[in-house]
């Protein structure tokens, strides 16, 4: 049981600090970690591999935890019109203009989830014992990764909390996934870039110069 928890440990603390190196490097080192974080992470998780079953890639409870994507709908329904009503909101021409412009960020949106979830929540469960603090913690290191971005430092801590959450009760990866990339698209089109600094995070935030191009796609300054 120790050398289960010394290893869990170590893939933990091992993957994360490497995000976090991603996170706060410059260019060109930052892009060359970028493929030694993803390349960790996948042979770690490619390791521990349980089943897809196990990482909440399956079909049970999708119907039952469908409201989560629906209350992510709503969600976004109201920032959109707040938005507009304030004069904030990016213009696009329809849904599929959005789907143009985010796919990338919805893929991303996903990958997220996973290393939430699976790659971290289940460890910290497994150190921990408790799902409470396995919930806390989880979204507490989701959430200081959006660091400094203060909007979706906020944002992620909320969301890290109710996703995990919902996780260990659904077991299923795809409404939470779907989601983070409805809630995500909205921040990015409802605020003003200079005001989310094109949704970047660590380096890339404090870089951050008004009238740069946006990034809808991942960005290495955005691991997380």
């Amino acid at each position: 049981m120790y050398r289960f928890k010394q290893t869990d440990f170590l893939e933990l603390g091992g993957g994360y600090g490497l995000i976090l190196l991603v996170i706060w490097t410059p260019n060109p080192w930052q892009r060359a970690l970028y493929w030694v974080a993803a390349a960790f992470i996948l042979a770690v998780s490619w390791r521990s591999f349980d089943g897809w079953a196990a990482m909440g890639l399956r079909r049970t409870n999708l119907l039952q935890s469908a409201w989560i994507m629906g209350l992510g709908l709503l969600g976004a329904a109201v920032a959109i019109a707040i938005a507009g009503h304030l004069g904030t909101l990016r213009p696009w021409q329809g849904p599929i203009e959005l789907v143009q412009r985010f796919w990338g960020y919805a893929i991303w949106a996903s990958l997220q989830q996973f290393l939430l979830q699976i790659f971290f929540l289940q460890r910290i469960l497994r150190l921990v014992g408790s799902k409470t603090l396995a919930v806390a913690l989880a979204a507490g290191i989701f959430s200081l990764a959006h660091l400094p971005n203060p909007i979706l430092t906020v944002a992620t801590l909320v969301f890290g909390l109710a996703a995990c959450a919902l996780f260990l009760r659904y077991r299923n990866l795809y409404p939470l996934a779907i989601t983070h990339a409805i809630l995500g698209i909205s921040i990015a089109i409802c605020f003003p870039g200079p005001l989310t600094h094109n949704m970047r995070v660590g380096l890339g935030y404090l870089e951050y110069r008004p009238g740069q191009a946006h990034h809808h796609r991942a960005h290495p300054a955005s691991f997380f």
